[in-house]
C-alpha cells in the first residue's frame, strides 16, 4: 500500500478532504471490508448499520464518544465499485478502481460549514482521523493490526500543511483586528482549565500567563464569562492600545478557540510580530492540551514573522490608502 497525505480543496463552495491507497487486495474484498459491519468494527470510527441501497437510513453508534452519533442514508451503492452515504451533514464517498492485482481506493470527504465536523477549521482534527481509520484499514485487510497510531503528530502536520494554524489580519476602522481559529479535540471546559491553570481570572486583574505571551504586555482583564470568554487590554509605552479576547465555541467531540486582538493603525508595525508570536503561542497551548509542554520556539516565531510581513506587504492596498 501508498499512503500520502490527504489533500484539502474547496469544490463549489464546499471543503473536500480527499484521500488515495493504493491496496494489495482485490476490489471485492475492499468493499467488503468497507461495507461489512462486522468489518467495520475493526477499523471504522463508529459502529454502522445500514441495508446497501441507496434511501436506506444508517444508524451509526459510538463506542469512544459520550455524545450521540449522527444519522446516516446510503446514497449510492454500487459493489464493487462505489459506495457514498451521508455522516451527519457530511458526505463520504468510497470509490475502488481495479489496479493489477490489487486496487486502488480512493476516498473523500465533503464536509459541512455548520455540521459536527466543524467545517474547514476542523479539516485537520477530520485528516488525522481518516489517516489512522485507513491504516488501520489496510493491517485488516493484510489480516494483521495496526497497532497504536500516533494521531497528534499527523494532526499537526495537517494544521501546517492546510494553513489551519494561521491568523488573519482584518482592516477595521483605523486599525487591524488579528483573528485566529483553531480546532481542538478538548471540551471548553477542559481548554478554560488549561488557560486559567485552576485561577479563574476577575476584572480588574491581571490575565494568568497561559492567556498572553513575552511579545506583549497584557493589561488588565476586562470581561469573563467562565468557560466561554476572557477579554483583556494589552498595552503599549504603559497605556492600554487594544484588546484580546478568548472565546471557546462548542463542537464535536471538542471546540473551537477564536482568539483575536485588536492593533491601532499607529501600530500595524506591530501586526506581523503580533501574528507570529499568536500563532507559535497556540502551538504550544494545543500541544499542552495533549500533555506535551514545549519551550517558545525563537527561531518558528522569527520565520513566521518575516512570512507574515511578506503576505502583509504584498496584499492589495484599497483606493485611498498608503
Amino acid at each position: 500500500m501508498d499512503s500520502g497525505w490527504a489533500t484539502l480543496d474547496t469544490i463549489g463552495g464546499k471543503t473536500v478532504l480527499r484521500f488515495e491507497r493504493r491496496l494489495a487486495h482485490p476490489p471485492e474484498k475492499v468493499f467488503r471490508a468497507i461495507s461489512d459491519p462486522a468489518e467495520l468494527a475493526h477499523w471504522f470510527p463508529a459502529r454502522m448499520e445500514a441495508e446497501l441501497r441507496p434511501g436506506a437510513p444508517i444508524r451509526f453508534t459510538f463506542d469512544e464518544h459520550d455524545a450521540e452519533a449522527p444519522p446516516g442514508e446510503m446514497l449510492e451503492v454500487d459493489p464493487p465499485k462505489l459506495l457514498v452515504y451521508t455522516w451527519g451533514d457530511d458526505v463520504l464517498r468510497w470509490e475502488i478502481v481495479p489496479e493489477g492485482s490489487g486496487c486502488r481506493l480512493f476516498f473523500s470527504q465533503t464536509i459541512a460549514e455548520e455540521g459536527m465536523s466543524g467545517g474547514r477549521a476542523g479539516a485537520a482534527r477530520n485528516a488525522a482521523g481518516w489517516d489512522v481509520c485507513l491504516t488501520r484499514l489496510a493491517a485488516r485487510l493484510a489480516g494483521g493490526d495496526a497497532g497504536e497510531t500516533a494521531w497528534f503528530p499527523l494532526f499537526e502536520g495537517y494544521v501546517e500543511r492546510f494553513g489551519l494554524g494561521e491568523g488573519i489580519a482584518q482592516e477595521s476602522g483605523d486599525g487591524f483586528v488579528l483573528r485566529f481559529e483553531r480546532d481542538v479535540v478538548h471540551t471548553p471546559s477542559d481548554v478554560w482549565r488549561l488557560l486559567t491553570e485552576g485561577a479563574e481570572p476577575a476584572i480588574g486583574s491581571e490575565p494568568g500567563r497561559r492567556l498572553w505571551h513575552d511579545h506583549a504586555t497584557p493589561g488588565r482583564v476586562t470581561a469573563v464569562e467562565p468557560e466561554r470568554l476572557v477579554e483583556y487590554d494589552w498595552e503599549q509605552e504603559g497605556a492600554p492600545a487594544g484588546r484580546v479576547r478568548w472565546e471557546l465555541r462548542p463542537g464535536f467531540p471538542g471546540s473551537l478557540i477564536v482568539l483575536t486582538q485588536t492593533v491601532p493603525g499607529a501600530l500595524a508595525e506591530l501586526t506581523p510580530g503580533a501574528l507570529a508570536a499568536w500563532q507559535a503561542h497556540l502551538e504550544l497551548l494545543v500541544a499542552a492540551l495533549q500533555g506535551i509542554e514545549r519551550c517558545w520556539p525563537d527561531d518558528r516565531v522569527t520565520a513566521l514573522e518575516a512570512r507574515y510581513a511578506a503576505r502583509l506587504a504584498a496584499r492589495p492596498r484599497p483606493a485611498g490608502r498608503r
